[in-house]
């Protein structure tokens, strides 16, 4: 992982935020065919019960990336469902790489686009970045960037 961590730092060079959103976009895409995505997004409609499909396979099938995580309730317009996760600690992307822009640039924003995009469900993803643990929230859509906190984050001092 420190060498995916090496290649991403690699990648964001030279490139805006903007740049790096869609460089990773079209990695994502790439991994998967059009049509799973078209498949997914018919047999798996927008819903609660969707979203809290899509909460407990991250919890099943991304601890090798994520670390360990688990189901939570949230509150998704005004209605509790267990459609959270809680990532403990971020431990190959935030706490590895020790890097705000990594985090946002490289996974938050895209994969929240992917999402939406490409499997038809919503996704916000809420770092924290003073304990490095994350939540996502599946069929929450994500604000503008300019309006996320995230996106206002300060690099970690001395670590960048």
């Amino acid at each position: 992982f420190d060498g995916f961590v090496d290649v991403a730092r690699k990648m964001m060079q030279g490139r805006t935020p903007v740049q790096q959103h869609e460089m990773v976009l079209r990695v994502l895409e790439s991994l998967m065919p059009w049509w799973i995505g078209a498949m997914v997004r018919t047999i798996l409609p927008v819903s609660r019960a969707t979203a809290e499909f899509y909460a407990h396979g991250t919890t099943l099938f991304t601890s090798w990336l994520i670390g360990p995580s688990e189901v939570i309730e949230v509150e998704v317009d005004g209605v509790k469902q267990k459609s959270g996760v809680h990532i403990q600690k971020c431990r190959h992307i935030l706490e590895r790489s020790a890097c705000v822009g990594l985090c946002t640039n490289m996974c938050k924003v895209p994969s929240q686009r992917f999402f939406a995009k490409e499997l038809g469900v919503p996704m916000t993803m809420v770092p924290n970045f003073e304990d490095m643990s994350c939540d996502f929230i599946y069929g929450q859509t994500p604000p503008p960037l300019e309006e996320d906190s995230a996106s206002r984050q300060p690099c970690y001092y001395g670590m960048c």
